[in-house]
């Protein structure tokens, strides 16, 4: 009976939510509102063919995928969005060509998953269809694509009614850039880069994918904050989700977090510079990497196929006010301690402490850094991003900086 419903259960896409469910043979305990639940579609198949005027692209499923089809201007995007999907595919067999010069997959969050097709141009997808395979093997979604002048597209854009993602909104949060001494415990955001679709950097040698390496870090980064006394920490994703710029800031607005750290490890060109670096925002620059890393993150909602207008309404005015220079400044004294708990014990890059405009520290009334822990594309950083021994030592450094900022802040009467 076991074997036969485990099959049933394989075949239709549920899975087991109880614990206790076998009992001399026979499965108890398990209520029937809530035994099981749909397990992810798995996609895996792909393939891509065609040329700069008419290009097809195919994804094979387990199961028959519901989809719903849209489109992005600046640049040219097709978002297909999927229920919650689990990408089996083999790297190659989706690598960009014909119409299109970017294609990228993954997890939204709340159960849904997206595929964002990045074209050269305009383009118009004629024909949609999902198809049954022979012999009950699955099923296969087929995109046929092509060429379109831009009015064609600005037509398709102003017939759809999708707005791409829900939008943060304003919060009323009274301003509170630094904690009290009679206040509550001490509340830190800690923000694990990219997620989902955006996969963020990869790794040169383990070809490991920077938003496993940040959610690892940020796992143990949280459980080390945890234990000094008086400091709540929370992450902002527990798993591989995609999170929109705008929604990192609003989740730590809304759960009144008085400091905010956003966790990256970046690839560059240049192989040879390794170390960790602490960015605060700025609307200049501090240097060229500064200026390039920041428009490499800043392109992670665009990665992802979410137009700009979800942006929420403090952004509109960030650069003007920069963020309110209390909070500016409180930014700076956390980066600063940062540095000071990391020399002479994690490697540090040239200037360690560096600024330039990036979208995910704008809230307004949050001090905000973002360390770049160090860089995939250097060898022996590599081995150290993903060694768990390293990665303790680094949190326990920054705890001791966070403790050190927090004394500052409130010594200064915050």
């Amino acid at each position: 009976m076991r074997g036969s419903l485990l099959s049933l259960m394989s075949r239709t896409g549920w899975r087991l939510l109880g614990a206790s469910w076998l009992v001399g043979g026979l499965l108890l305990n398990v209520p029937a509102a809530h035994a099981v639940e749909p397990a992810p579609l798995l996609a895996f198949g792909a393939r891509i063919a065609g040329d700069d005027a008419r290009t097809r692209v195919v994804v094979e499923f387990d199961r028959k995928p519901d989809f719903s089809l849209h489109y992005v201007a600046d640049p040219v995007r097709v978002v297909v969005d999927l229920p919650e999907t689990a990408f089996g595919l083999k790297a190659d067999s989706l690598e960009p060509r014909g119409l299109f010069d970017a294609i990228r997959y993954g997890g939204m969050g709340a159960g849904s998953s997206r595929i964002v097709l990045s074209a050269k141009g305009p383009v118009a997808v004629t024909h949609a269809e999902v198809i049954a395979e022979e012999g009950g093997k699955g099923y296969r979604l087929v995109l046929d694509a092509e060429r379109v002048d831009q009015t064609r597209f600005d037509a398709l854009l102003g017939e759809q009614q999708w707005t791409g993602s829900v939008a943060a909104t304003k919060t009323d949060r009274p301003v509170a850039v630094a904690p009290t001494k009679e206040g509550g415990p001490f509340i830190i955001a800690i923000d694990a880069g990219h997620g989902g679709i955006d996969t963020g950097a990869l790794a040169g040698e383990t070809k490991t994918e920077e938003k496993h390496v940040t959610l690892a870090f940020a796992q143990d980064l949280v459980e080390a904050l945890n234990k000094g006394a008086g400091i709540e920490a929370f992450l902002t994703r527990d798993k591989d989700v995609f999170l929109s710029l705008p929604q990192r800031v609003q989740i730590a607005r809304n759960k009144g977090a008085n400091l905010f750290i956003s966790l990256h490890a970046d690839a560059l060109r240049q192989k040879d510079i390794r170390g960790a670096t602490v960015y605060t925002i700025s609307d200049k620059a501090s240097d060229h990497l500064a200026a390039g890393l920041a428009a490499r993150e800043n392109l992670s909602d665009e990665i992802a196929g979410v137009p700009l207008q979800s942006e929420p309404a403090e952004v509109a005015d960030i650069l003007i006010d920069l963020t309110r220079r209390e909070t500016q400044a409180f930014s700076v004294n956390m980066a600063r301690a940062v540095v000071s708990s990391f020399e002479g014990q994690i490697n540090l890059i040239n200037n360690p402490h560096r600024f330039a405009g990036f979208r995910v520290l704008q809230a307004p009334d949050v001090p905000s850094i973002l360390l770049e822990l160090g860089f995939l594309s250097n060898k022996e950083d590599e081995k150290l991003l993903l060694d768990p021994a390293w990665r303790k030592k680094v949190s326990e450094r920054l705890a001791v900086a966070v403790q050190r900022y927090r004394e500052q802040a409130v010594a200064s009467g915050g």
